[in-house]
């Protein structure tokens, strides 16, 4: 076994009758254990993924391998693959230790009713629904029902657990307690397992890497600190991250990077994160809030702006401040003597600036 190329997605390809390409050409691997988030915009081909890879839907293109063997021509019920779905997909009549069972009680693998019962009950206890067992689904919160169903697709004790956007449903404190318990009853398990999500925190809250899709196209596919670090383009860039990153449009003319109020020396940025030539033209100049800051000094800043408003997040506030019509954020400690109204310099972290062209190519 190649435990590095354990789950293989070779030239995959879904376009439907009526002509529309659902996923176009896209390659990955997973690791054996691996968490690895499937994340994009509603429409972007992170489901159709999910779903050929569990045999519900047939790929025009391409092969999917687990384990090295491909899995095109086996049936869903044969690969061996655990699916949490968005909607629980709980049977209501059945108490929750018949749901847990009831992947036990079908089908060629099927067991003793005790032996079963053993399993179900081990996973329950995994999952901390064990005081449920007796009661039915509809008597259940969101979190509980969520809880259900991962024991019971977890009791097959499948190579692959697939889970489809399975906090979705969830208020936001739930859904923070329930992520990391996924995360930590996973890695427990030690289950290779592919979670589809469109909230980007969740994905670099839980995922070992993220495969970022757009428009059935993967835009990366890296780990979650290298994709928010390092975003392959400006697409990735804006997506990921909260709060979002700052995008300034500027030209580059006479060694200069020129922006509204502002010109910095090509010089002043680091030579060796250049991937191409910064030639003449028009560009966006893009830093996240964190690495736009407040100096009290103006010669160690680059603009001053009024302060427009202030949103407190906890430990952090966000300044907002606009700059040639475009809204822009710097992210401060909650101490930070600022109010709104404020003149204020800013300073730019260009070691941990980016810079896109025109086609959202990255330059920077």
């Amino acid at each position: 076994m190649n435990e590095d190329n354990f789950i293989q997605i070779k030239n995959l390809k879904m376009v439907y009758e009526n002509g529309y390409q659902a996923i176009s050409d896209i390659s990955f691997t997973v690791k054996k254990g691996e968490l690895v988030c499937l994340l994009g915009p509603s429409g972007c081909g992170k489901t159709t993924t999910l779903n050929m890879v569990a045999g519900l839907l047939n790929p025009t293109g391409g092969d999917i391998l687990v384990d090295g063997k491909s899995v095109l021509n086996v049936a869903p019920k044969d690969r061996n693959i655990g699916y949490v779905f968005q909607n629980y997909a709980l049977y209501p009549h059945m108490t929750v230790l018949q749901n847990v069972m009831f992947p036990m009680t079908v089908g060629k693998n099927k067991k003793s009713k005790e032996e079963a019962k053993q399993i179900a009950e081990r996973f329950m206890r995994l999952t901390h629904i064990e005081e449920y067992a007796n009661q039915k689904p509809g008597k259940l919160s969101g979190g509980q029902q969520q809880r259900v169903s991962i024991a019971r697709a977890l009791v097959q004790q499948p190579k692959i657990l697939l889970m489809d956007e399975p906090l979705s449903n969830l208020d936001a404190r739930l859904r923070l307690k329930i992520r990391e318990e996924i995360r930590a009853l996973v890695k427990k398990v030690g289950i290779t397992t592919l979670f589809v999500t469109h909230d980007q925190e969740e994905a670099l809250s839980i995922g070992d890497k993220i495969i970022l899709f757009n428009e059935g196209v993967i835009q990366q596919d890296a780990a979650s600190y290298e994709i928010y670090l390092n975003p392959a383009n400006q697409f990735v860039a804006n997506f990921i991250g909260n709060p979002v990153v700052d995008n300034f449009n500027v030209e580059v003319s006479d060694g200069k990077v020129i922006g509204d109020g502002f010109e910095i020396p090509i010089s002043a940025f680091d030579s060796d994160r250049f991937k191409k030539n910064l030639t003449d033209g028009v560009y966006t100049l893009s830093l996240r809030p964190e690495n736009v800051f407040p100096v009290d000094n103006q010669a160690d800043g680059f603009f001053t702006c009024k302060i427009d408003d202030i949103e407190l997040i906890g430990r952090e506030r966000i300044l907002k401040f606009t700059i040639n019509g475009l809204g822009q954020r710097s992210l401060v400690k909650v101490e930070a003597n600022v109010e709104p109204g404020d003149e204020v310099c800013f300073g730019l972290n260009l070691d941990r600036a980016f810079i896109f062209d025109n086609n959202g190519e990255r330059i920077y």
